[in-house]
């Protein structure tokens, strides 16, 4: 092989050995499992709950399924342990080519180390599961030359507990996959060579740094040009051999400088060229990212609202991120048609076509270490040395890219004295060698439960201390479960207390976790390394137990209210003045840890084919600037005034000068209109507008209504409720039975009978506690959940002819949604079903009818009658009762006492 240019592609047919003797013919880049080279997929090597409640294990078909893998996507192909991927390479120096460098470069691998005729050559920058593997062959290379590439995927030195557990290394996402990726090449160079330039912009000067690598002494001069700069930089050098970085500080900008901003990649390219020296340039943008001195997060001096998702890895195809410019793009441009304008990389950090794409299309990015270690962090001395290699190798590599704004430690990290002593030592080095981003030990550290980290540039977790920075947390407990439903919740109160003990940017970890039921046409798509073991089985126990015929309307219904309760949770961020932005999690679906379905996004990050998931659907509410209404509830009587305050949070690029217009309609009819002229939202703030006081009473049944506010172009809209003030009345006609033996007696006698007892184990001793939203993260994960996934009903039935409804749950069923779901029998229909998780798949009923012992029964574990202090109760039961004295009351299903005692 002749090199007739500065890169030569090594890529291509390869051999490799594995640890059992075995020998395959193999292509590079790529992985054993792109080769279809390995093992079968293991069991064993399989995620399990930290927790399992008595029994409850036992009732999910996803973790008690020995012969398959069925919490997690299953690998085709698996190999852990070190594989020797080996080639001869012919060689014909050439003229002039004897007093040149040739450097091996491996972009993406796992522990790489190199054997070149049969001596090992040690990196000259050593590798890391982030960043590319360097390694110098000059006057190595012989006219026939054999090379071996020792590629561990055990991580034999480094700290493999914490790297497999983490989205770089884990069989739950990613793949502990083993392979190179990305380039694999010979870089030719001369004897004194511009090496790497590392660009640093901070207000409006530039500071740049350029390595001079040579074998022998350089004297010269060197010369920094770019559009961005007001003129050329100079400096006369004079080095030894070696490897030298020379710096240039203070360079003034031009006053015109385009800045890189949100959605705006505004790109400059910087030369460094001087005599005798091949001309080099980077690509950089000019941009500050920092703390506004008041706690914000501010870009270019302007506070923002971070809208943050976390990714996790998940590439089912190929089973690893990809490494191509143009495919990160279309994956950037995907998150920021939800509203996206940061891309978390939980416990991993992208390759450089990640970081190049979000320079391009404006988006913000935050990658953290390959670590989660949520017991010893950094204790041990090879982690300590391998994340600290890990982290002075992000900063080198990715030092250009205006994307690159926040980097932390790992994920959910938790350590002892030592740990945290060497955290801290690491954040100053990070700050001394770049302060042009910000840096956290962790994210989510000890789960907030110790406080923030004064050291740390920004704190990020789920709590401070026992206070809750989101709305929902695992085991169902948050406010959007807990507490009556309105739009003033915000989480003042914890950053009041949080302000005593730490002064910088602050915003909320992994919120939503929202579980929606799986689209079983995605099966379909896994035509690749992995494929969908788990999602077939739920299918399989689905189609046996009868609820295919309506699987895809729970898909949309569980979707439907998992995106209600997501809008809660960024719009009680957006409501707290001093939270600098949310980060979610998640837009794509997870497909391991038990199966954690938590996205509009599935797990090939295709939006799922229904209204919930569309994009624009969620960017209505995911975005910088939202008018908001607060108000204390959803639900009204016509007897009511609806009170309301209008506030603006405005973290977009232009100050708001626009009419606010105020409408309260039914679609057809306006109730309600209020306009506010004289609207000044500034930048960055959180502006009250003023107050509304709604009028009620022109509205004579009961109805759904929208309350809405426009200024300019934001728009933003509520569903209200309001019912007639009316008592429900049963009759004569209607026994209302309390208890079961109330109300076998009365059907015995012919009647018709409403039993409705309080919602409790005591009267439904077969059931599940409800809840309103759908399920956190998994059952799988959190075997102490119920597995409750909203309501599933049909809107035009006559039972809520007074109750208007969609046909999954909103607002206005958050009263109901705390009682009991009845285990029922697979041929009963309900008229309320309560969805069940995917893990479980039982029939669930808060309300069905049927006949009985001569009598027409109706049974609700809902407890209307303790609920009829909710105005929105009063109308369900009002509704039920109605349906039940008019003559369409005729169930089809008969069922006899003893049936209905082996479940009521």
């Amino acid at each position: 092989m002749v090199i007739n240019m500065n890169i030569t592609d090594i890529g291509g047919e390869w051999q490799v050995t594995l640890e059992d003797g075995g020998q395959y013919p193999v292509f590079l880049p790529g992985t054993l499992d792109e080769n279809h080279i390995g093992h079968p997929d293991s069991s064993l090597n399989t995620w399990r709950p930290m927790e399992v409640e008595g029994g409850r294990e036992q009732e999910n078909i996803l973790l008690n399924r020995p012969d398959i893998i069925a919490t997690r996507l299953t690998r085709k192909y698996t190999y852990e342990g070190k594989a020797v991927y080996s080639r001869a390479l012919p060689w014909e120096a050439g003229e002039g080519l004897a007093e040149e460098r040739i450097f091996l470069e491996a972009e993406r691998t796992r522990k790489l180390a190199l054997v070149l005729n049969g001596s090992r050559v040690e990196p000259c920058r050593e590798g890391t599961l982030s960043t590319p593997c360097l390694f110098e062959v000059t006057g190595r290379l012989l006219e026939n030359n054999r090379i071996e590439m020792i590629c561990d995927n055990s991580y034999q030195g480094w700290p493999r507990e914490a790297i497999v557990y983490s989205s770089a290394a884990t069989d739950e996402t990613q793949t502990n996959w083993n392979g190179i990726l990305g380039f694999l090449r010979l870089r030719r160079e001369k004897k004194v060579f511009i090496g790497g330039i590392r660009v640093y912009p901070k207000k409006n000067l530039l500071s740049v740094q350029v390595d001079i690598d040579g074998t022998e002494a350089y004297h010269g001069v060197l010369i920094l040009a770019s559009d961005a700069l007001k003129e050329k930089a100079r400096k006369e050098i004079s080095v030894p051999a070696g490897l030298h970085t020379i710096v240039f500080d203070a360079l003034p900008l031009k006053d015109d400088i385009r800045r890189w901003d949100e959605y705006e990649g505004n790109l400059y390219e910087l030369s460094a060229a001087a005599e005798g020296l091949e001309e080099k340039a980077a690509t950089f943008g000019v941009r500050d990212f920092e703390d506004d001195g008041r706690g914000r997060l501010a870009l270019n001096g302007r506070a923002i609202f971070l809208r943050s998702e976390a990714n996790c890895c998940v590439f089912p195809e190929t089973g690893h991120m990809p490494l191509a410019v143009e495919e990160w793009e279309a994956i950037l441009n995907r998150y920021k048609a939800y509203g996206v304008n940061c891309l978390r990389f939980h416990s991993h950090c992208p390759p450089e076509a990640a970081f190049a794409a979000a320079d391009r299309t404006g988006m913000l990015l935050q990658p953290e270490l390959s670590h989660w270690d949520y017991k010893t962090a950094f204790e041990e001395e090879n982690s300590r040395d391998y994340y600290l290699l890990e982290l002075m190798q992000i900063l080198y590599y990715y030092a250009n890219h205006p994307s690159f704004v926040m980097l932390t430690f790992g994920n959910e990290l938790q350590a002892g004295e030592t740990g945290h002593r060497r955290m801290d030592g690491m954040l100053l080095l990070a700050k001394a060698k770049d302060s042009t981003r910000l840096y956290a030990c962790g994210s989510n550290v000890h789960y907030g439960m110790e406080g923030a980290d004064n050291n740390s540039d920004f704190y990020t977790s789920s709590n401070f201390y026992e206070k809750q920075i989101r709305g929902t947390c695992y085991g169902m407990t948050g406010y959007i479960n807990e507490g009556y439903p309105n739009t003033r919740r915000n989480f003042d109160k914890v950053m009041e207390c949080l302000r005593k003990n730490y002064k910088g940017p602050v915003f909320s970890f992994e919120v939503g976790q929202y579980e929606s039921l799986p689209d079983f046409d995605e099966l379909e798509a896994f035509q690749g390394v992995t494929c969908a073991k788990n999602l077939m089985l739920v299918k399989e126990e689905a189609e046996k137990r009868g609820m295919l015929s309506s699987w895809k309307r729970r898909v949309e219904a569980t979707g439907e209210l998992a995106r209600i309760a997501y809008r809660e949770e960024i719009e009680a961020v957006l409501r707290t003045k001093e939270l600098s932005g949310i980060s979610l999690l998640g837009l794509q679906d997870f497909p391991g840890q038990g199966t954690a379905l938590i996205g509009m996004l599935n797990s090939h990050l295709e939006p799922k084919p229904f209204a919930f998931a569309k994009p624009e659907n969620f960017r209505a509410f995911f975005t910088g600037t939202l008018p908001l209404v607060l108000m204390d509830k959803y639900t009204y009587t016509n007897g009511e005034e609806l009170l309301a305050d209008i506030e603006v949070a405005n973290y977009g690029k232009e100050t708001i000068q626009s009419p606010a217009v105020c409408e309260l309609h039914d679609g057809e009819k306006e109730y309600f209109r209020e306009v506010f002229p004289a609207v000044n939202c500034q930048t960055g703030t959180l502006t009250s507008l003023g107050k509304l006081s709604i009028p009620l009473h022109g509205i004579k049944t009961a109805k759904k209504c929208l309350l809405s506010v426009r200024i300019g172009e934001f728009y933003n809209e509520y569903p209200v409720w309001v019912y007639p003030e009316e008592e429900a009345e049963a009759g004569e006609d209607i026994v209302i039975a309390k208890t079961f033996t109330e109300a076998v007696d009365a059907l015995e006698e012919g009647k018709t009978v409403f039993y409705t007892p309080k919602a409790d184990k005591e009267h439904f001793p077969a059931s599940a506690q409800g809840q309103f939203t759908t399920d956190f993260w998994s059952v799988g994960t959190f075997p102490v959940q119920e597995g409750c996934m909203g309501c599933l009903m049909d809107p035009a039935h006559p039972v809520f002819s007074d109750f208007p409804t969609e046909f999954y749950s909103n607002w206005q069923w958050w009263p109901m949604s705390g009682g009991r779901a009845m285990f029922v029998p697979g041929n009963l229909e309900p008229l309320i079903t309560v969805i069940d998780c995917y893990a479980k798949l039982r029939n669930m009923a808060f309300l069905f009818e049927c006949k009985t012992g001569g009598g027409r029964l109706m049974v609700s574990s809902m407890g209307l009658l303790e609920k009829q202090g909710y105005p929105e109760a009063r109308a369900l039961y009002r509704s039920i009762v109605k349906y039940m004295t008019s003559e369409k009351f005729k169930p089809s299903l008969t069922l006899s006492v003893n049936e209905l005692k082996k479940f009521l």
